[in-house]
């Protein structure tokens, strides 16, 4: 490449019908100037290229880093995702299998209440039972035992006159109490139902 100080340094042959020195001397000049001007303006551009370039550059590595950035966070949200979705499963699974076991437990509970339920409905009634029959027995035995002794008390200790107004006498009362331990045994058994 041609520089100014080429151009101011070149020496031309002389010849006859040569162009004015002073005017080839002028124009040379214009054309120093105006290439010196053009070297500047080249050399302003191409340091502005390079700053622009570098600029560039570094535009480039930060949409690098930034696309690399979302893509990790992306990721990073994936994974979380992920994992939540893992351990909302496995909380499920735990709640299931807890109820299930709440579940077995109420129902062995009910089970078990049911069965003690029933035995205890039997050992009522067979203690109902056996109180009835001990009921019944002993007013069996309470009437079969007064006939016995108001026959004995009549015939040691009563003349025969007061005897038939005893009989009559007591025979009502025995009568009347017959039907209040009815009534009170009629009153219990159904108590005991």
């Amino acid at each position: 490449m041609i520089t100014p100080a080429d151009i101011e340094y070149k020496e031309f042959t002389k010849a006859v019908r040569g162009y004015k020195e002073e005017e080839v001397d002028e124009f040379l000049d214009l054309i120093i100037v105006d290439m010196e001007n053009l070297i500047r303006e080249n050399k302003k551009l191409k340091a502005e290229l390079e700053k622009t370039r570098s600029q560039v550059d570094q535009h480039v590595n930060t949409e690098t880093s930034v696309y690399q950035t979302l893509e990790a966070a992306k990721s990073l949200m994936n994974d979380i995702a992920a994992s939540a979705e893992r351990r909302a499963e496995v909380l499920l699974k735990n709640a299931e299998l807890e109820a299930s076991l709440i579940t077995k437990e109420a129902k062995e509970s009910i089970s078990r209440l049911t069965d003690e339920g029933t035995r205890l409905r039997g050992r009522v009634e067979t203690l109902r039972n056996r109180y009835k029959s001990m009921l019944e027995n002993e007013l069996e035995r309470i009437n079969y035992l007064n006939e016995d002794i108001f026959e004995e008390f009549e015939k040691e200790f009563m003349p025969a006159s007061m005897e038939n107004d005893y009989i009559a006498e007591e025979t009502a009362k025995e009568d009347k109490q017959d039907k209040q331990v009815k009534q009170d045994l009629s009153k219990t058994i159904v108590n005991l139902r």
